[in-house]
């Protein structure tokens, strides 16, 4: 099992925090492709990934019991 974070908007169009779901030795693009495009998420491409609160690349591989967590750019003035 690998749980799901979202923030800000992504949180949003998903309508909850955290899903929980079956995957182990996938990649984050593989993640993203495979599993978010469900939930229309158009801007997690722009969204930064980190796997156990440690920034991760597209190519990264999550195991299961990983907690990965998609945080959309922030701007601001």
């Amino acid at each position: 099992m690998i749980n799901v974070l979202f923030f800000a908007e992504l949180q949003e169009a998903v309508g909850k925090e955290k899903i929980v779901i079956e995957a182990d030795g996938i990649t984050v693009k593989e993640l993203k492709a495979n599993y978010l495009n469900e939930y229309n998420l158009d801007n997690i491409d722009h969204a930064m990934a980190a796997i156990n609160e440690e920034y991760a690349e597209e190519d990264t591989v999550i195991k299961s019991g990983d907690v990965v967590a998609f945080i959309p750019p922030v701007s601001g003035g």
